[in-house]
Protein backbone atom coordinates (compact mmCIF):
# COMPACT_ATOMS: atom_id res chain seq x y z
CA UNK A 1 0.00 0.00 0.00
CA UNK A 2 1.08 3.50 -0.71
CA UNK A 3 -0.34 6.87 0.36
CA UNK A 4 -1.13 8.88 -2.81
CA UNK A 5 -1.10 12.35 -1.92
CA UNK A 6 -2.03 15.42 -4.70
CA UNK A 7 -1.13 18.48 -4.32
CA UNK A 8 -4.12 20.59 -2.97
CA UNK A 9 -2.79 24.05 -2.85
CA UNK A 10 -1.94 23.98 -6.85
CA UNK A 11 -5.79 22.76 -7.48
CA UNK A 12 -6.49 26.07 -5.17
CA UNK A 13 -4.27 28.15 -6.57
CA UNK A 14 -5.07 27.71 -10.18
CA UNK A 15 -9.13 28.04 -9.68
CA UNK A 16 -9.27 30.94 -11.75
CA UNK A 17 -8.02 29.06 -15.00
CA UNK A 18 -10.84 27.03 -14.58
CA UNK A 19 -12.94 29.99 -14.13
CA UNK A 20 -11.55 31.90 -17.06
CA UNK A 21 -12.49 28.20 -19.32
CA UNK A 22 -15.89 28.44 -17.92
CA UNK A 23 -15.72 32.27 -19.26
CA UNK A 24 -14.65 30.95 -22.10
CA UNK A 25 -17.19 29.06 -22.71
CA UNK A 26 -20.20 30.86 -22.14
CA UNK A 27 -19.75 33.60 -24.09
CA UNK A 28 -19.25 31.43 -27.02
CA UNK A 29 -22.31 30.01 -25.92
CA UNK A 30 -24.01 33.34 -25.55
CA UNK A 31 -22.84 34.95 -29.48
CA UNK A 32 -23.68 31.25 -31.09
CA UNK A 33 -26.60 30.61 -28.95
CA UNK A 34 -28.16 34.00 -30.02
CA UNK A 35 -26.45 34.97 -33.43
CA UNK A 36 -27.82 31.52 -34.89
CA UNK A 37 -27.68 32.89 -38.45
CA UNK A 38 -23.97 33.32 -38.63
CA UNK A 39 -22.50 31.91 -41.81
CA UNK A 40 -20.49 28.66 -41.74
CA UNK A 41 -17.28 30.45 -41.77
CA UNK A 42 -18.30 32.71 -39.26
CA UNK A 43 -19.04 29.43 -37.56
CA UNK A 44 -15.50 27.90 -38.19
CA UNK A 45 -13.86 30.88 -36.39
CA UNK A 46 -16.32 30.71 -33.54
CA UNK A 47 -15.58 27.70 -32.81
CA UNK A 48 -11.64 27.76 -33.52
CA UNK A 49 -11.28 31.16 -31.07
CA UNK A 50 -13.09 28.93 -28.45
CA UNK A 51 -11.31 25.72 -28.88
CA UNK A 52 -8.38 27.79 -28.92
CA UNK A 53 -8.67 29.21 -25.68
CA UNK A 54 -9.85 26.59 -23.89
CA UNK A 55 -6.96 24.19 -25.36
CA UNK A 56 -4.47 27.44 -23.76
CA UNK A 57 -6.30 27.70 -20.30
CA UNK A 58 -5.86 23.98 -20.00
CA UNK A 59 -2.49 24.24 -20.55
CA UNK A 60 -1.39 26.82 -18.72
CA UNK A 61 -3.05 24.57 -15.85
CA UNK A 62 -1.21 21.54 -16.36
CA UNK A 63 2.17 23.81 -16.61
CA UNK A 64 1.60 24.91 -13.61
CA UNK A 65 0.58 22.08 -11.97
CA UNK A 66 3.56 20.20 -13.18
CA UNK A 67 5.47 18.58 -10.64
CA UNK A 68 2.48 19.31 -8.24
CA UNK A 69 0.31 16.66 -9.42
CA UNK A 70 0.72 13.45 -10.62
CA UNK A 71 -1.70 13.62 -13.40
CA UNK A 72 -1.08 17.14 -14.81
CA UNK A 73 -0.17 15.66 -18.22
CA UNK A 74 -3.98 14.70 -18.90
CA UNK A 75 -4.91 17.75 -18.73
CA UNK A 76 -2.13 18.95 -21.09
CA UNK A 77 -3.17 16.41 -23.50
CA UNK A 78 -6.94 17.98 -23.25
CA UNK A 79 -5.28 21.41 -23.99
CA UNK A 80 -2.97 20.25 -27.21
CA UNK A 81 -6.15 19.10 -28.89
CA UNK A 82 -8.25 22.13 -28.10
CA UNK A 83 -5.35 24.25 -29.40
CA UNK A 84 -5.58 21.57 -32.31
CA UNK A 85 -8.49 21.72 -32.68
CA UNK A 86 -8.56 25.29 -32.50
CA UNK A 87 -5.68 25.70 -35.36
CA UNK A 88 -7.30 23.53 -37.97
CA UNK A 89 -10.35 25.73 -37.86
CA UNK A 90 -8.33 28.46 -38.59
CA UNK A 91 -6.23 27.10 -40.86
CA UNK A 92 -9.31 25.41 -43.00
CA UNK A 93 -12.12 27.87 -42.86
CA UNK A 94 -13.63 27.00 -45.78
CA UNK A 95 -14.05 23.73 -44.24
CA UNK A 96 -17.74 21.74 -45.23
CA UNK A 97 -20.05 21.70 -42.55
CA UNK A 98 -20.22 18.00 -42.46
CA UNK A 99 -15.95 18.03 -41.61
CA UNK A 100 -16.17 20.85 -39.47
CA UNK A 101 -19.21 18.95 -37.79
CA UNK A 102 -16.97 15.84 -37.28
CA UNK A 103 -14.36 17.88 -35.80
CA UNK A 104 -16.34 19.65 -33.09
CA UNK A 105 -17.49 16.05 -32.11
CA UNK A 106 -13.71 14.27 -31.72
CA UNK A 107 -13.11 17.53 -29.71
CA UNK A 108 -16.01 17.10 -27.56
CA UNK A 109 -15.63 13.28 -27.69
CA UNK A 110 -12.37 13.70 -26.59
CA UNK A 111 -12.43 16.64 -24.18
CA UNK A 112 -15.78 14.94 -22.33
CA UNK A 113 -13.65 11.94 -21.32
CA UNK A 114 -10.49 13.59 -20.28
CA UNK A 115 -12.83 15.90 -18.03
CA UNK A 116 -14.67 12.77 -16.29
CA UNK A 117 -11.37 11.23 -15.43
CA UNK A 118 -10.15 14.40 -14.13
CA UNK A 119 -13.52 14.53 -11.74
CA UNK A 120 -12.38 10.55 -11.07
CA UNK A 121 -9.32 11.87 -9.67
CA UNK A 122 -10.64 14.83 -8.20
CA UNK A 123 -13.34 13.28 -5.97
CA UNK A 124 -9.70 11.93 -3.39
CA UNK A 125 -9.15 15.92 -2.67
CA UNK A 126 -12.71 17.97 -3.15
CA UNK A 127 -16.25 17.71 -3.12
CA UNK A 128 -17.88 19.07 -6.07
CA UNK A 129 -15.71 17.32 -8.78
CA UNK A 130 -19.57 15.70 -9.80
CA UNK A 131 -19.80 19.74 -11.64
CA UNK A 132 -16.47 18.82 -13.70
CA UNK A 133 -17.56 15.35 -14.16
CA UNK A 134 -21.50 16.52 -15.58
CA UNK A 135 -19.57 18.96 -18.08
CA UNK A 136 -17.38 15.87 -19.43
CA UNK A 137 -20.56 14.00 -19.65
CA UNK A 138 -22.38 16.63 -21.49
CA UNK A 139 -19.23 17.44 -23.52
CA UNK A 140 -19.43 13.52 -24.59
CA UNK A 141 -23.50 13.59 -25.27
CA UNK A 142 -22.51 16.57 -27.92
CA UNK A 143 -20.38 14.72 -29.65
CA UNK A 144 -22.38 11.27 -29.78
CA UNK A 145 -25.44 13.48 -31.07
CA UNK A 146 -23.06 14.81 -33.37
CA UNK A 147 -21.64 11.90 -34.95
CA UNK A 148 -25.72 9.94 -35.16
CA UNK A 149 -27.03 13.58 -36.58
CA UNK A 150 -24.57 14.76 -38.83
CA UNK A 151 -27.14 16.75 -41.51
CA UNK A 152 -29.51 18.51 -39.13
CA UNK A 153 -28.02 21.97 -40.48
CA UNK A 154 -26.23 24.36 -39.45
CA UNK A 155 -28.50 26.23 -37.34
CA UNK A 156 -29.25 22.99 -35.10
CA UNK A 157 -25.71 22.71 -35.09
CA UNK A 158 -24.98 26.47 -34.01
CA UNK A 159 -28.04 26.30 -31.44
CA UNK A 160 -26.56 22.47 -29.63
CA UNK A 161 -23.18 24.04 -29.57
CA UNK A 162 -23.88 26.81 -27.58
CA UNK A 163 -26.49 25.82 -25.03
CA UNK A 164 -24.13 23.11 -24.45
CA UNK A 165 -20.90 25.51 -24.14
CA UNK A 166 -23.06 27.91 -22.00
CA UNK A 167 -23.49 24.53 -19.45
CA UNK A 168 -20.15 23.53 -19.27
CA UNK A 169 -19.16 26.69 -19.15
CA UNK A 170 -21.43 27.47 -16.20
CA UNK A 171 -20.36 24.37 -14.38
CA UNK A 172 -16.63 24.90 -15.16
CA UNK A 173 -17.15 28.33 -13.13
CA UNK A 174 -18.67 26.52 -10.96
CA UNK A 175 -16.19 24.38 -10.00
CA UNK A 176 -13.74 26.94 -10.18
CA UNK A 177 -15.08 29.00 -7.77
CA UNK A 178 -15.48 25.91 -5.76
CA UNK A 179 -12.23 25.45 -5.88
CA UNK A 180 -11.21 29.09 -4.96
CA UNK A 181 -13.34 28.93 -1.52
CA UNK A 182 -11.70 25.56 -0.37
CA UNK A 183 -8.21 27.24 -0.71
CA UNK A 184 -9.35 29.93 0.82
CA UNK A 185 -10.94 27.25 3.66
CA UNK A 186 -8.90 24.25 3.43
CA UNK A 187 -11.27 22.08 3.80
CA UNK A 188 -11.73 18.98 1.88
CA UNK A 189 -14.28 16.25 2.28
CA UNK A 190 -11.63 13.52 2.65
CA UNK A 191 -7.91 13.03 3.63
CA UNK A 192 -5.06 11.83 1.24
CA UNK A 193 -6.66 7.98 0.94
CA UNK A 194 -4.54 4.37 0.86
CA UNK A 195 -4.35 3.10 -2.51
Amino acid sequence: MSVQIVDTDALSRNWWAVVLRGVAGVLFGIVAFFTPGITLTALVFLFGAYALADGVFAITSAIRRHGSADHWWVLLIEGIIGVAAGLAAFAWPGITALALLYLIAAWSLVTGVMEVGAAIRLRKVITGEWLLALSGILSIGLGIILVLFPLPGALAVVLWIGAYAIVSGSLLIALGFRLRSWGRHGTTHASPRMA
